[in-house]
């Protein structure tokens, strides 16, 4: 299935690269192109983009106002945000306005087509430089850690397999693929996993997992 992708970015010369690298990848349809926000938000509205990548140094409206924006539009939409930017209260922000991943203008293309891909199948990921960041920022949560030291999670040994591998950034498919079960075995115990852990999605459980030594 092809996913459509908009990219946010007002320097030509990076759009371009961006679109040329993506144009030829299977899993991409139509590629559509913003050099702000505001027009970012108009293409959203009139179209069906489940994919969006993000820079957050955008003139007028940033990108994180922008992220938001889409994401009370479209709460499905994957965001990645690519920015040359680590600091703490912008990956903070990132991540309350619903970005599926925080990348590095840094990171190698055909990596970021996997980021990319990873994303859209259900994953989350964060570039290593700002690894620290997100763990800290969970320890400011308002959850009592007294609570949590003994609390039970029950979690079976499959179970902690794949919470394993949702903290290192696999999606459904990719764990069926590694452990040789069906994606929707997968996605069976990603729920029993989320359940358990008492979260709303993955990337709060693979927090909790990096945070609490779970796994």
């Amino acid at each position: 299935m092809k996913n459509n992708l908009l990219i946010v970015e007002d320097h030509e010369l990076t759009r371009f690269g961006l679109r040329t690298t993506f144009e030829d990848v299977d899993f991409i349809g139509h590629i559509y192109e913003a050099s702000n926000a505001e027009d970012a938000l108009d293409i959203f509205k009139n179209n069906d983009i489940p994919l969006v990548i993000m820079d957050l140094g955008l003139p007028n409206m940033n990108g994180i106002e922008a992220s938001r924006k889409i994401h009370e539009m479209n709460e499905d939409t994957k965001i990645i945000i690519l920015t040359s930017h680590n600091d703490e209260k912008e990956v903070i922000n990132s991540l309350k306005a619903g970005a599926n991943a925080y990348c590095s203008k840094e990171i190698n293309l055909q990596r970021l087509v996997q980021v990319v891909q990873s994303v859209s199948e259900g994953a989350a990921w964060f570039d290593p430089s700002i690894a620290h960041i997100v763990l800290q920022a969970t320890s400011n949560s308002s959850i009592d850690e007294k609570d949590l030291s003994y609390k039970k999670y029950d979690l079976t040994a499959r179970e902690a397999q794949i919470l394993k591998l949702m903290t290192e950034g696999f999606s459904n498919m990719e764990i069926a693929q590694h452990l040789v079960i069906s994606v929707n075995t997968t996605k069976a115990h990603v729920a029993s996993i989320l359940q358990k852990l008492e979260v709303d999605d993955r990337l709060q459980a693979a927090l909790k997992a990096l945070k609490y030594k779970i796994v």
